[in-house]
């Protein structure tokens, strides 16, 4: 009699489980069974071959299976008119706007502030609020990969940068990076020169132009979102290591790989939340166990060996056991910031992160 008992009750648990299934397979269908719009806010366009793409081919990857209509707006400005762009996508009955742009920040934050019932998110940001969630991915886990790359590629031990403006997020990657070409070549150097743009092709140019006649540069990187660095990389025959997306296709003599982007295992959880209406207003920043971010795959321009030494670091980041700014870390003036056993936390890496580590020549 028990063992009949056992048996009916475990039947009766696993219908139970399998109503519970169903139930919520149904919900998720009936959430897409209606159309929503989204409206998308790009400081670029989407066919960049860089941040403005990056974003773009992540969204189309889960617009279909969550039945969204996307209204992209390209290279809008980070002024009034970014507001005049999210009004106007709203009137078309677009539910969740997205920017993808740290200087939309305060038009973001207004715009959730008027519109409590539509959702916004924005890539870079720092800010929450009800209906505003910020999110990033830890990038700077794969600009210290690709440092690593860099640091045991290298001939002349000398490495150029070009870098957009001096903010904690982009003072963070150039400090990533610089870990890693150190972890494996104390003796390189990472000199930097500043676009003070994002995607102003010309100034990439000339910070390009200037380290290459005062430094002898042998690989090059950047934090841009153009990619004027790595067509010059490729014209002059130096190794170039990009950013945001893998783009050995264009540049096929001297790219090596870059830290990339999945967006797609961002938007397609985080937009499913506001369909169901579970969304949460905060600040994600995402690392390599998310699949946010990546690494391309390493070119047949690495030096054999190198794949080796990358993976294993990689293998820290996925298991948890180590991130790139655990001490001891010393700054460009020789001085201790990060001490042993202590590691720096989020609000300084995202906010106050105003200096070099030891390795950095800044041009500014």
């Amino acid at each position: 009699m028990k063992k009949i008992i056992a048996i009916a009750a475990g039947i009766i648990a696993i219908i139970v489980i399998g109503i519970v299934l169903i139930s919520v397979r149904e919900t998720d269908t009936e959430v897409t069974r209606e159309q929503t719009g989204v409206g998308f806010i790009l400081n670029g366009s989407i066919d960049d071959h860089s941040w403005g793409q990056s974003h773009y081919e992540g969204m189309e990857q889960c617009a279909g299976g969550l039945n969204l209509k996307v209204f992209y707006r390209e290279n809008v400005p980070a002024d009034e008119q970014c507001k005049e762009e999210m009004k106007a996508l709203i009137d078309q009955g677009c539910k969740i706007i997205i920017c993808n742009s740290f200087g939309y920040a305060e038009y973001v934050q207004e715009m959730a502030e008027e519109y409590r019932n539509i959702y916004f998110f924005h890539a870079t940001g720092v800010a929450e609020a009800g209906n505003l969630a910020t999110y990033f991915g830890r990038i700077y886990q794969m600009r210290y990969l690709s440092g690593i790359v860099a640091g045991l590629q290298t001939e002349t031990n000398e490495i150029g940068y070009v870098a957009a403006y001096p903010i904690s997020e982009v003072n963070r990657g150039i400090n990533a990076f610089t870990l890693g070409v150190r972890a494996v070549n104390p003796d390189a150097t990472v000199y930097v020169e500043w676009t003070q743009s994002w995607t102003g092709d010309e100034e990439a140019e000339e910070a390009t132009d200037r380290l290459l006649r005062a430094h002898d540069v042998d690989v090059l990187t950047i934090h841009t979102d153009t990619n004027r660095a790595l067509e010059i990389a490729e014209e002059k025959g130096i190794w170039s290591i990009g950013y945001n997306m893998d783009n050995i296709d264009l540049y096929p003599n001297t790219f090596l790989t870059a830290p990339v982007f999945e967006w797609e295992n961002f938007y397609e959880p985080h937009i499913l939340e506001c369909l169901q209406g579970k969304f949460v207003g905060k600040h994600y920043w995402e690392g390599a166990e998310t699949g946010i971010v990546a690494l391309a795959p390493l070119s047949g321009n690495v030096k054999p060996g190198i794949a080796r030494e990358v993976e294993r670091e990689r293998q820290k980041f996925l298991s948890g056991t180590f991130d790139v700014f655990y001490g001891p870390i010393t700054d460009a003036e020789g001085s201790i910031r990060v001490h042993e056993m202590e590691c720096m936390t989020d609000q300084e890496l995202l906010n106050a992160f105003d200096w070099y580590v030891e390795g950095v020549v800044s041009g500014e």
